[in-house]
């Protein structure tokens, strides 16, 4: 049985990472969806609040759980026991930083695979930071997010329903 990681922030969750998530789940038996509890960038959302975006987002996908983890991504894959780190590229700009980390991820954990994927390309331009600016702007999301991310996000910046 493979199992995969796909690690990131997720603040939040978007349609892109979904698609990345449905990807995965075609090629590995099981995925964990790993929500970094402390990243090191300032987020929006609280660690448990990104889980639980994160988790309603994914229900009814077979084979796939979200979970926090912190620490060093090639430990929480080591003790996760998985063979594979799933990551996204979506323009060339992406690749060097991803390359560079997928590099030391093979030297913390050589066992360990990185795999990049694509998503679709109606999600290349998608980014968290790109979300959060539209939505603190009143700009609709809905078509670029699951429902529970637009409710927070309005939530959040004060937009009445």
């Amino acid at each position: 049985m493979k199992k995969a990681i796909y690690a990131g922030t997720f603040d939040p969750i978007t349609n892109g990472h979904l698609d990345l998530i449905q990807r995965a789940t075609n090629l590995f038996d099981e995925l964990i969806v790993a929500v970094t509890s402390k990243p090191n960038k300032a987020t929006l959302f609280s660690a448990q609040d990104r889980l639980k975006m994160v988790q309603e987002s994914i229900k009814g996908l077979k084979g796939v759980k979200a979970q926090l983890f912190s620490g060093l991504l090639a430990d929480f894959v080591s003790k996760s026991k998985a063979v594979v780190i799933i990551r996204g590229l979506r323009a060339i700009s992406d690749f060097e930083y991803e390359f560079q980390m997928a590099l030391m991820n093979r030297k913390l954990a050589p066992e360990t695979e990185t795999v990049f994927l694509m998503p679709s390309e109606k999600y290349t331009y998608l980014s968290s930071t790109l979300i959060k600016e539209i939505a603190r702007n009143k700009g609709e999301i809905s078509r670029f997010v699951p429902e529970i991310v637009v409710k927070k996000l309005k939530n959040k910046f004060g937009v009445k329903r």
